[in-house]
């Protein structure tokens, strides 16, 4: 029997776009309501309690909208807050397992590297993940916390000086290890990566969590018989418009989001 509820995806700002584009290509008659906290943004900053906080909000706004799934499609959620989601009266979808199973299948020389926030990197999830399956892997972590607000601001295009400085910075410790796999472990990351395989060369594999987290949303809504035939609508949410959704929605999303489906909410008072 088909669900025609729609999925729910949230993030810390507009990141998770990159995931909810995937899925779409994947899933196009699924009905989505995104939500994107751009007024708490970035969580990769804060604290393990507060960042439980704000997933607990945000999964709250979610099932209020009637979804028959939620992905956290954030890789700082994904790391630290999975006791609030297991919770949760629907299906929950993360997006580090997922990525963390490609890279290990990718990898030719077992040194993986692994690009996130400073929460994520803390948490120690993917490294934890990656050598319970590949126990003699060497794992190279570096907390890219410039990239966020960088994609954030749109200094994303090509050749940007601030892009370009940040990211040298950040891969060097993967050339130095000779890593051949690099998971790009936040979903704004997508966005800079070809500045990232710019600088690491065309031999390294990077790992896209938006890609991973949709074939797993797809896999999970077939085997239960849950998705939706006649769908295809999409309603965004925020916690603050800010003053550059259009632009940086469209860059993230590849689409341009029209204005009658994006809608601010108090996410405080839900």
């Amino acid at each position: 029997m088909a669900d025609s509820r729609p999925i729910g995806v949230f993030d810390s700002g507009l990141g998770g776009l990159t995931v909810t584009k995937e899925i779409i290509k994947l899933l196009p008659n699924e009905d989505i309501i995104y939500f994107g906290d751009t007024g708490r943004v970035p969580y990769g900053t804060k604290g393990p309690e507060t960042i439980k906080k704000y997933a607990a909000d945000d999964e709250k706004f979610l099932l209020s909208k009637n979804v028959k799934l939620i992905v956290a499609a954030c890789g700082t959620v994904s790391s630290v807050a999975s006791e609030v989601s297991s919770k949760l009266p629907v299906p929950f979808i993360e997006v580090i397992s997922h990525s963390v199973k490609s890279a290990v299948s990718a990898t030719r020389n077992k040194k993986i590297g692994v690009l996130a926030t400073a929460a994520t990197i803390k948490s120690g999830k993917h490294k934890k993940l990656i050598l319970d399956m590949m126990p003699d892997a060497l794992v190279t972590e570096v907390a890219g916390t410039l990239l966020v607000p960088i994609v954030e601001e749109g200094f994303y295009g090509s050749g940007n000086p601030v892009l370009e400085n940040a990211v040298k910075i950040y891969t060097k410790p993967f050339k130095d290890n000779n890593i051949d796999t690099l998971i790009l472990g936040c979903t704004h990351f997508p966005l800079v990566a070809d500045a990232i395989k710019k600088e690491m060369g065309e031999d390294v594999v990077l790992i896209n969590m938006g890609i991973e987290t949709a074939k797993a949303v797809k896999d999970t809504l077939k085997s239960s018989d849950m998705l939706n035939l006649n769908g295809g609508n999409h309603k965004f949410f925020v916690s603050d418009k800010g003053t550059t959704f259009e632009k940086t929605a469209f860059a993230l999303l590849g689409e341009k989001v029209n204005e009658n489906n994006i809608e601010t909410v108090d996410i405080k008072n839900i």
